[in-house]
């Protein structure tokens, strides 16, 4: 079943165009995704989570990302997507008058995959998440997730500026959910 976004312009507000998924990586069309962050303070520190892609993925296999991350299909909205994504991915319920705001960003992304172009221009909404599951309410989606990782905030915003560990994190957005954090 094809997945159909909506085109957005860079604002992140829809254009009324729809595309699918598939066409928007291949010509570089603009659209929209979420990403949220999950936090807990722990022994005194603000902790993230950090989810080990599945070895399976096309991008990025095997690295740490995003606590949870989806596309916002055609007519969706952001914190509902977030919010969705977090249950698909993890096993984990939030809703969406939890989530902290932490920015919007834009990402711009040339690759090659299976010997195809690939053009991701994403219009993404921060958000972070104070959460502390125990391990037995992960329900981690097979195709998507092989592991997380609770870590330090400070020790992650190092370990990606020093490339410490194989991640796709994009440090200006470490930064948007630690300013966050701190204003919560």
């Amino acid at each position: 079943m094809k997945e159909y976004l909506d085109a957005v312009d860079e604002r992140g507000v829809p254009t009324g165009e729809m595309v699918e998924r598939g066409e928007a990586h291949e010509k570089g069309i603009r659209h929209r995704t979420a990403h949220l962050w999950l936090l807990r303070r722990k022994n005194g520190a603000t902790e993230i989570l950090l989810q080990k892609r599945a070895l399976i993925k096309s991008s990025f296999p095997g690295c740490y990302d995003v606590s949870s991350a989806g596309h916002i299909p055609a007519g969706g909205d952001y914190a509902q997507s977030a919010v969705r994504e977090l249950k698909e991915e993890l096993g984990l319920d939030a809703k969406e008058d939890e989530l902290i705001p932490c920015g919007d960003r834009t990402i711009i992304w040339d690759d090659v995959f299976f010997g195809k172009e690939y053009h991701d221009r994403q219009y993404t909404r921060v958000f972070a998440l104070w959460r502390d599951p125990k391990e037995s309410d992960y329900r981690f989606q097979a195709e998507e997730v092989a592991s997380v990782l609770w870590m330090s905030l400070d020790e992650c915003i190092e370990g990606v500026k020093r490339g410490d560990f194989e991640n796709c994190i994009e440090i200006e957005e470490l930064m948007m959910v630690k300013n966050a954090a701190v204003r919560d």
